[in-house]
């Protein structure tokens, strides 16, 4: 653990690693709570955790874990509506997985409900029998979730919020409305229109005065620029704890280069100097700061500590890991490309529905070869990344360039935006075991996303005989030249906690 050498949080002792929150349950409970446990801040992904929750449970929960939570959930009659609704003892017997209530303007109380369960579920499981710290990462892009998904995880404890993926202004204001019992809200951006507040009551879901006391998370802000920082750090509202400065070799999704969007031959965006963080400028905001893409070994560890940051975030690493929420032949065939030289990362410009570059692994039976990208039927039905747009007659729909290109042109959408992209969504869930099958006989494929620098995935892996590895052992590695870690105590760690 080291202190940050912020003035007004002098007291405060920062985790020097920050574990990335990834995709839709790579970042799991389980790899959270394994973090958490060295010390470092453990981070569970905040994307679709409604979903998540009731796919476990349509799979049959056949670990229990998410019916163990669900029993310290504290309003046992949603509880009971969700068991009612959506458990599966024997599971689903290869049917498709059922709908949830998709996001909206006025999306019904039980599409709440499911939120703050789904979120509280995961953090409390990530939480739970240990006094380590867990963090919860939001993408600012999905705004339509976040009230109701923040109150949920507030209600298990969460330690620290972390947003990217847009300008996360309104964040500091709703932790502190929900924890002093108001309600909170974000502002949504409306294509066409002007941007709306969203908010969350809990009183909506329960009577108020069962509402338990909830405490305000640390949030940190991730961007990637200092004139963000300066932006957010200048009032009190938009005022985070901290920030994670993230570079453009980070996973998932990237800041596009500043200045008009340019692409090399490849299709790629093409970044310059102008899009290399600003340190020195960062480090007089006068706030704690962490720097993320491509930090993930020692060397880069102690360069960052040196450059005044309180530590490093990491992705890749923990993403490969034996620990990952990430499916373990999918795993597996990533460390094979890998060893054998043929992993390449492609920053896409296309395949995020929301606009942003994208980092996608471009790996065999992946959405990311062309012909299985092709091969599927065009369809949008779990639609987080929906964007909100005014229609024709005045009023407020979504769309998603992923969808069908006719339902898509016929709202008004560009028909060259929705050229390469990819339902995210869908590919994601399927990442981690989840994926939807539906009554025609297709399923759906996985997209695999990670950070383009594997220089210290391919270390670590070779150092360790190519055995894979846990993260305790990459915590280990990547501190051994700050707190006098070893390559050896990385494996006694890892056979430690499988004995």
């Amino acid at each position: 653990m080291t202190t940050s050498p912020s003035s007004s949080q002098a007291t405060t002792t920062w985790p020097v690693i920050i574990q990335g929150g990834m995709g839709v349950g790579i970042s799991s409970w389980g790899l959270a709570s394994k973090v958490a446990q060295t010390g470092n801040l453990g981070v569970v992904s905040g994307t679709a955790l409604d979903a998540v929750l009731v796919r476990r449970l349509q799979d049959g929960d056949p670990s229990g874990h998410a019916r163990r939570a669900l029993e310290h959930f504290p309003f046992p009659e949603i509880t009971e509506k969700i068991m009612r609704k959506y458990y599966l003892p024997e599971g689903r017997k290869g049917e498709p997985y059922a709908a949830l209530p998709m996001l909206g303007l006025k999306r019904p109380k039980f599409g709440n409900e499911l939120a703050v369960a789904g979120n509280f579920v995961e953090v409390w499981l990530a939480k739970h029998g240990h006094d380590g710290v867990v963090g919860i990462n939001f993408l600012e892009k999905i705004q339509l979730a976040t009230p109701a998904a923040a109150y949920g995880a507030m209600l298990a404890g969460i330690d620290y919020v972390l947003m990217g993926a847009g300008i996360p202004r309104d964040i500091p204001s709703l932790l502190t409305d929900l924890a002093e019992g108001r309600p909170g809200g974000v502002m949504v951006d409306i294509n066409g229109g002007e941007p709306v507040r969203l908010e969350f009551d809990p009183a909506s879901i329960v009577d108020r005065e069962r509402l338990p006391v909830v405490r305000r998370p640390k949030f940190l802000a991730i961007i990637s620029a200092h004139v963000m920082a300066t932006y957010l750090a200048r009032e009190e509202a938009t005022r985070p704890d901290g920030f994670v400065i993230e570079g453009h070799t980070a996973g998932g999704h990237n800041a596009p280069p500043r200045g008009k969007m340019q692409l090399d031959d490849s299709g790629q965006p093409i970044y310059g100097d102008r899009d290399l963080p600003n340190i020195p400028a960062i480090a007089k905001v006068g706030l704690p700061f962490w720097l993320a893409g491509g930090y993930g070994d020692p060397e880069k560890v102690r360069e960052a500590l040196d450059a005044g940051a309180a530590g490093v975030q990491v992705g890749t690493l923990f993403a490969l890991s034996k620990d990952s929420g990430m499916r373990p032949y999918l795993r597996n065939r990533l460390l094979e490309e890998m060893r054998a030289g043929r992993l390449h990362v492609r920053t896409d410009a296309a395949a995020s529905p929301t606009g942003f570059p994208f980092k996608v692994a471009e790996v065999p039976g992946t959405m990311a070869i062309p012909e299985v990208y092709a091969a599927r039927p065009r369809l949008c039905d779990l639609g987080y990344l929906r964007e909100l747009y005014v229609n024709e007659k005045g009023r407020v729909d979504l769309r998603c360039p992923a969808e069908p290109i006719d339902d898509y042109v016929r709202k008004g959408g560009a028909i060259e935006n929705t050229v390469g992209s990819k339902c995210v969504c869908n590919a994601l869930m399927t990442d981690v075991g989840m994926g939807q099958e539906r009554r025609e006989g297709y399923k759906e494929s996985p997209m695999v996303t990670l950070g383009s620098d594997l220089a210290g995935p391919k270390r670590l892996d070779a150092e360790l005989g190519q055995t894979g590895w846990t993260a305790e052992q990459a915590i280990a590695w990547m501190l051994r030249d700050v707190e006098g870690s070893s390559l050896d105590g990385a494996r006694q760690a890892s056979v430690g906690a499988s004995a």
